[in-house]
């Protein structure tokens, strides 16, 4: 197995899942998992294919009560492809011990699978090859050659299109109403064609799958026909074949809704593209050509073979998910990507992950994900309103249209209990998104970025933010009430019935942190922009001056030397963690015992420890001063510590951020949780959950440690900074990024020097500061600069 390769031998059933995530093709328009074509959902296999932004609402009972979902949509199964020999069986799944080998070439963005088949004794060699063009985001093929190697006669192929498909991959969500699709018509318009015409019931999204399938090696059909159902549409081959000759079939979809550019008939789209596809190996040229594209733009090399084939792998999902097709489209970040049905498809925070990675290599990318943001701010201003603040709230989950989708009640799987869900309290999603903002700008230098949208989008949060905090006299200080931090386990106070927590202090300072950046942004802004945002918004300057006071007058908790995670968290019992060791969902576990987290000095995940991810140490002392706090050195060595011995590590996320805070002061503890969380997918290691879809925000996250964190990489003061770090497992570390006007730049990281090579363009001179070293690059040209 090579660095751009991912091989599975054999068939194994309880893996299954897994190997489909992971083996999951798209391109960003649309995904499919890689599942076998002639499978079924069985509680083995799980065909799916999700098109990004194509979602639709479904009303459940739970518990005696009505609730509504909306999920992202899984559409008719493009893939089903089977076949049998003489008057035998179709060939269908096999059995668990059935050999096979599947192979994800990653560099060109193509899945194999060859195997045998043994019927009635006869044996056939298959070779399958398949993907989804990211040449063309429409399309999509499968290749199927059949090899009889010890007989001959009549075979039977059959090419499906099946809209009997409904949302049912996860099976904590098999209680809820998980159909989503009427099937409008099928039929087929040429020799080999079908088509499958649908729409999504609630939200009326039309979406149209053609094929045409033929052999293009091998006898002619002696006869083709048609099958024509309700919500199911095949095209039927049958062929003489000889012993030893090979026979090639070749399906080739489009997929179209009506939620694309340019599109009148949605129907009429999809069949039309189907005649101007090519060949199979047509659309693979074309599309190893636009792969070979992209890993040029985002070029990373480690020098163990192991964690570079994971690291591929992780940069491979991530562009499938989020490629420069995305741009073009109005979504957001998928917390699992486009690879399952876990989270229902929702957009909660995982771009403050995954943004880092695109603001240097695809920012048209990063700024469409910010728009699926702005888009919906009307949904945040109303949400807003309706609890009385100014601004805009946005949503812990999102999904079409930006109204909060975080469900109200969740499943236990362990005490088979539905519980309150207060999730949506994680107001903190709202300073990610500015959070953002500041960062795409600031990598990019795209003033027009935040004149267009960007500013806004930041000052509506900061104005909710604001308001959100209410004086307190006794403190002399502001506070914020009743809100959740990253952490999920505490969702409030043992003795308190009211949900909420007061002062998270993850809130309360990236609040601050928000402030400071909405009064750059007006100070940034030229004087007509500035005024005439200020009247839209009407933003008046009182409100601009309780911004400045807020920024120097926040409540931030302490105790015991450290900043408690929110205020009363001192008075919380300690857990007796021995009794717990190994379990990674605490609240599971404790719910399931009639007991709760809440009572507890317990985290899933990093929630005080995410202000030293986001801020650098100057910057984070730099605010607590102005809070008129003193700041000590060892308080953030002190903090993690401290939080790291009470953390469960619930969340693949958790291994990022506790990677990223330790790279300074504990290199070996950081690269073992940047291996934790390299592993997390390829090996399923958060409790079985990669075969409901990957974890989009830590395989970028991953991406992130390697190239920001352990370079000390940042784009701030019209500058290139690196401050590397290197772990004792990393000798060099080379990648490329985009830098303002300049495309590939390369950075080769040595344990004693840095250089940055910036290829031949019409940009600037880039100026390259490593600690107190600075060199202006221009274009065709390098640097050299020493480390100590």
């Amino acid at each position: 197995m090579s660095r751009w390769t991912l091989i599975y031998d054999g068939a194994d059933p309880a893996q299954a899942g897994v190997r489909e995530a992971l083996c999951t093709l798209g391109n960003g328009y649309f995904s499919t998992r890689g599942a076998p074509p002639e499978s079924s959902p069985d509680g083995t296999h799980y065909p799916g294919t999700y098109v990004a932004g194509c979602y639709d609402r479904a009303m459940s009972t739970v518990d005696g009560r009505l609730v509504e979902n909306e999920d992202l949509v899984n559409v008719p199964n493009w893939l089903p492809l089977t076949f049998r020999t003489g008057d035998g069986d179709w060939f269908e799944q096999p059995d668990p011990g059935f050999p096979q080998r599947m192979e994800l070439d990653m560099r060109r963005g193509m899945l194999t699978r060859t195997f045998h088949v043994v019927n009635d004794g006869r044996t056939t060699r298959v070779t399958q090859r398949r993907l989804v063009s990211m040449d063309t985001p429409h399309l999509a093929a499968l290749e199927t050659t059949l090899v009889p190697e010890d007989w001959s006669g009549t075979i039977a192929i059959r090419s499906a299109l099946d809209g009997r498909v409904s949302n049912s991959g996860v099976d904590r969500y098999r209680d809820l109403n998980g159909r989503h699709l009427h099937v409008l018509g099928t039929g087929s318009n040429a020799p080999g064609g079908a088509w499958l015409r649908c729409r999504t019931l609630t939200s009326g999204v039309e979406v149209v799958l053609a094929s045409r399938t033929r052999i293009v090696q091998g006898p002619a059909p002696s006869s083709s026909e048609t099958l024509s159902h309700e919500d199911w549409v095949a095209t039927d081959l049958t062929l003489d074949l000889r012993i030893g000759e090979q026979t090639t079939v070749e399906k080739t979809v489009a997929l179209y809704s009506s939620r694309d550019h340019a599109v009148g008939n949605v129907l009429d789209a999809a069949c039309g593209a189907l005649p101007e596809a090519g060949g199979f190996d047509e659309l693979l040229s074309r599309h190893t050509t636009a792969w070979r594209h992209l890993w040029r733009s985002c070029s990373l090399n480690v020098g163990s073979e192991k964690e570079q084939r994971a690291l591929n792998l992780h940069l491979f999902h991530l562009l499938q998910t989020l490629s420069p097709h995305t741009s073009d489209l109005d979504v957001g970040v998928p917390a699992r990507g486009l690879h399952g049905e876990a989270y229902r498809g929702h957009v909660f925070w995982d771009e403050l992950f995954v943004l880092p990675f695109l603001n240097l290599r695809f920012p048209e990318t990063a700024r469409a994900l910010l728009r699926y943001r702005w888009r919906r701010l009307p949904q945040a201003r109303a949400a807003a309103r309706a609890v009385g603040l100014k601004g805009a709230l946005f949503p812990w989950q999102s999904g079409s249209d930006g109204r909060e989708e975080t469900q109200r009640t969740h499943l236990n799987p362990r005490s088979g209990r539905w519980l309150p869900d207060n999730s949506h309290l994680q107001r903190h999603v709202g300073l990610a998104i500015a959070y953002n903002v500041w960062q795409h700008y600031q990598a990019t230098d795209d003033l027009a970025f935040l004149s267009e949208f960007g500013a806004e989008l930041l000052l509506e949060i900061a104005r909710a933010f604001a308001d959100m905090a209410i004086y307190d006299r006794g403190l002399d200080r502001y506070v914020i009430r009743g809100v959740m931090g990253p952490d999920e386990y505490h969702d409030g106070y043992p003795d308190r019935e009211e949900p909420g927590l007061d002062d998270n202090a993850y809130t309360n300072v990236m609040a601050v942190w928000v402030l400071l950046r909405a009064l750059d942004i007006l100070r940034k802004l030229p004087g007509p922009l500035q005024r005439d945002l200020q009247e839209s918004l009407d933003l008046k300057a009182e409100e601009i001056e309780r911004f400045e006071t807020i920024t120097r007058k926040m409540h931030i908790p302490f105790h015991e030397g450290v900043i408690s995670q929110f205020a009363g968290y001192e008075e919380l019992e300690e857990l007796d963690w021995e009794a717990y060791r190994g379990i990674r969902r605490l609240d599971r576990y404790l719910e399931a015992e009639g007991d709760s987290c809440n009572r507890y000095r317990a985290s899933k995940q990093a929630d005080v420890l995410m202000l030293f991810f986001l801020l650098p140490a100057e910057e984070f002392a730099d605010i607590l001063r102005g809070l008129g706090y003193a700041y000590d050195p060892e308080l953030i060595p002190r903090t993690v510590d401290y939080y790291l011995a009470r953390t469960s590590h619930g969340s693949t996320l958790s291994s990022v951020v506790h990677s990223w805070v330790l790279s300074r002061t504990n290199r070996e503890v950081s690269w073992s949780f940047f291996c934790r969380a390299l592993s997390a997918d390829i090996e399923d290691s958060q409790d079985g959950t990669t075969a409901e879809g990957i974890h989009l925000g830590a395989m970028a996250g991953t991406v992130d440690l390697l190239t920001r964190c352990y370079t000390g990489l940042s784009t701030r003061d019209g500058a290139l900074h690196l401050s590397p770090l290197l772990p004792a497992e990393l000798d060099r570390l080379s990648y490329d990024l985009r830098y303002h006007d300049h495309w590939e730049v390369r950075v080769d990281v040595h344990r004693d020097n840095v250089r940055v090579t910036v290829p031949p363009s019409d940009g600037p001179p880039i100026e390259v500061r490593v600690k107190e070293n600075r060199a202006l690059v221009s274009s065709g040209s390098s640097c050299v600069l020493p480390l100590r």
